[in-house]
């Protein structure tokens, strides 16, 4: 099916994954495509901004339209959000960090778009999810992203058992987060839950100067002391 030229196109860019220099980590073609958006969908206005500003700082921020989408937007705001596309303007969609549509509130918007026959434009950028499993050593060829996991701890230890079963049965490696202030507990929660012999990926604030990556199975993870607590981190797990 051609894409309907009367439409704009939703452009998906990527952001950095904490502070940082940009530049390290995003190809020009962020750049270039924030030079002739001005409509943007995203989470948070201020930090969006913000990264506007760090990429192109000519850019007059007067002229930019910014709707919010977030835990508190409604269903019915959506496809307003996408009204420009349809008025023939390109739309940018982006993510607090990282990858729009990946971990991300932003999939509701692309599946609308593409409802609405908009085309979408993925760009690149940096995948905390992606970098992980390739940093890990671990079965990059199948995987799976799990978001978060139970907070009770009876839970939070069943669902770590189901993961590291699912893991071992199926060989593939299995990806979740935690709220950055309980990384520290998590941490201690899943060693304490796995078989001393499955492997645990942590990886933490990555493509930042204080970038931690470190692939051990649970028993040596007990001999090392490392603070994850308000850092943003990607565990993975997998028993052999």
């Amino acid at each position: 099916m051609k894409p309907n030229l009367s439409l704009g196109k939703l452009y998906l860019i990527p952001t950095t994954l904490g502070e940082g220099d940009p530049n390290d980590v995003l190809p020009q073609t962020i750049k270039r495509s924030i030079d002739f958006i001005d409509d943007y969908i995203v989470e948070n206005e201020k930090t969006a901004r913000k990264f506007i500003k760090s990429i192109q700082p000519l850019k007059v921020q007067a002229t930019l339209r910014l709707s919010a989408l977030n835990k508190h937007t409604e269903v019915s705001e959506h496809s307003k959000m996408l009204q420009a596309c349809l008025e023939g303007k390109n739309v940018g969609l982006m993510s607090e960090a990282g990858c729009p549509g990946v971990a991300d509130p932003g999939a509701v918007i692309v599946k609308l778009a593409h409802e609405k026959g908009i085309q979408v434009v993925p760009l690149v950028g940096p995948s905390s999810i992606l970098l992980a499993i390739m940093a890990s050593g671990m079965n990059g060829q199948s995987f799976a992203f799990n978001g978060y996991i139970p907070i009770d701890k009876s839970e939070k230890k069943a669902a770590l058992k189901n993961l590291e079963k699912l893991s071992q049965d199926k060989n593939q490696s299995q990806i979740f987060i935690e709220t950055p202030y309980r990384n520290n507990k998590m941490l201690e929660d899943i060693i304490q839950a796995l078989n001393p012999s499955t492997f645990i990926c942590v990886a933490t604030d990555i493509t930042l100067p204080t970038e931690f990556i470190k692939t051990m199975r649970a028993s040596e993870w007990k001999k090392v002391q490392v603070d994850l607590h308000n850092r943003p981190t990607i565990f993975i797990i997998h028993k052999m």
